[in-house]
């Protein structure tokens, strides 16, 4: 078993084993909350670099986003895609799907001049990489084609999620 820095990184180098492992250990429950936790607080740091003052509103946002986005990538990918060897539960996806929020970390890069655009671009591109790699082990998908259309019906769940809540915003203000 590998410690919690361990798999942050496996989970970035998009590791199927590190995903495998995570997957099994019902025990790390803990760990991906705290990985999606300071993965939601990096964007909401890495905004301020932008003059976003939202850091709570963000990080609660982001973790409800996480929450959204896994329950779907589970309904779609154990009711309509499931390949015939798919066996998982809602655990299992949240635990994989959360540790693919690592390379979020890197968000927090946003406070610099400049950088949150391209960090924020080049963060959410590995992150999503690494959930069709999460969904893929978690589904025990031979296919890593069906986890990308599990992944894409996903986000656009939270893709609506973030209008939705951007739209509200502004009727607020």
């Amino acid at each position: 078993m590998h410690t919690f820095l361990r798999r942050l990184i496996g989970a970035a180098k998009l590791d199927s084993e590190i995903y495998e492992e995570v997957e099994a250990d019902k025990s790390a429950m803990g760990q991906a909350v705290m990985v999606v936790v300071l993965s939601s607080l990096a964007a909401g740091i890495g905004l301020m670099g932008r003059g976003s003052t939202a850091l709570v509103s963000i990080t609660v946002f982001s973790i409800l986003a996480w929450v959204l986005w896994a329950w779907t990538a589970y309904f779609i990918g154990t009711r309509i895609l499931p390949e015939a060897c798919t066996e998982a539960d809602l655990g299992q996806l949240l635990r994989t799907t959360a540790f693919a929020g690592s390379p979020g970390l890197l968000r927090l890069l946003g406070l610099l001049p400049g950088w949150a655009v391209p960090v924020f671009v080049l963060a959410s591109i590995w992150m999503l990489a690494a959930f069709v790699v999460a969904v893929r082990q978690a589904l025990d998908y031979t296919s890593t084609l069906r986890a990308v259309a599990v992944c894409f019906f996903g986000w656009l769940a939270y893709s609506l999620l973030f209008i939705l809540l951007d739209s509200l915003m502004v009727v607020v203000r």
